[in-house]
């Protein structure tokens, strides 16, 4: 008894030295601030580019094709649209395209959250210390910055094919966020598709809008050259607002009107898919359906 006491008093000095002072103190931060917001948004940012740039299918769709198509339509249908119209062709083809790849890339990447949704890999973020908000905004984060990129190739790529921007770079500037306001209004329209279709519904019923929108626009030829019991939902349409802004913007012409119509598609399309795309992201990922 003499001996275990022997032992264990030096263990308890040492203990009682030491004191409570000395232990780490653990400190409890909430995940639901500003700064973890920002900070966690964008590292799900960080990953989503990350994971699109290693994916060739992601590379091509989001570079390569609106590159290639460009190449394509001003070479087929160049001549032929500047002849009718009097304009350059390009202009509007640029504009065109900047769009077409927004919209296929968000086709992409909502494909990209159904595998993840499948994977589990949503729920399992949603029962880390991670912001809740988080997960949508990397996302909206990573469209933003894809759109961005994709533009720049596509008015690289145009560039070489004769568009000038001849407004200034004040415009040159607003140019370049048009198709990245419309693309993060289309994707937050394409997640709140994602959250209730399936996969293969989901590329069909955004195959069929994409469609529509891509070949009834002032992309190709104005307004003018269409029905005119068409005309008026052709000059009205979302993409043909945003692509008559973009050439009043780069090769002149009105600006104002297209401008104002596509800040109320961009925004009118947030207010009415906004609280659909968060509701159905919960759902995701908190039970994986």
């Amino acid at each position: 008894m003499s001996s275990v006491q022997a032992t264990t008093a030096p263990a308890v000095d040492a203990a009682e030295r030491i004191g409570p002072s000395a232990l780490p103190e653990v400190v409890m931060r909430r995940e639901a601030t500003l700064r973890n917001w920002a900070v966690h948004s964008l590292l799900q940012c960080k990953r989503l580019l990350l994971v699109w740039a290693r994916d060739p299918a992601t590379t091509i769709q989001t570079l390569v094709y609106p590159a290639l198509t460009l190449l394509m339509f001003r070479i087929v249908l160049g001549d032929s649209i500047t002849a009718f119209t009097g304009q350059p062709s390009i202009y509007g083809q640029v504009a065109l395209l900047t769009l077409v790849a927004a919209m296929s890339g968000a086709v992409v990447s909502a494909l990209g959250f159904k595998v993840e949704k499948a994977a589990g890999l949503l729920g399992r973020f949603w029962t880390m210390p991670i912001h809740r908000a988080a997960g949508l905004t990397g996302r909206l984060l990573a469209e933003g910055v894809r759109v961005l990129i994709t533009t720049l190739c596509v008015i690289g790529v145009g560039m070489l094919l004769g568009f000038r921007f001849q407004q200034g770079p004040v415009a040159a500037i607003a140019l370049i966020g048009i198709p990245v306001l419309f693309g993060l209004a289309f994707a937050i329209l394409v997640t709140a598709l994602a959250t209730i279709t399936e996969g293969v519904m989901l590329v069909n019923v955004i195959g069929v809008i994409n469609t529509l929108l891509m070949f009834f626009n002032t992309g190709f030829v104005p307004a003018f050259a269409y029905p005119s019991w068409l005309r008026a939902t052709i000059e009205n349409q979302p993409m043909s607002c945003a692509i008559d802004a973009i050439r009043g913007l780069s090769y002149g012409g009105p600006v104002a009107e297209p401008m104002l119509k596509t800040l109320v598609w961009s925004l009118g399309i947030v207010a009415v898919c906004a609280y659909p795309a968060i509701r159905g992201y919960r759902r995701a990922a908190e039970t994986g359906a």
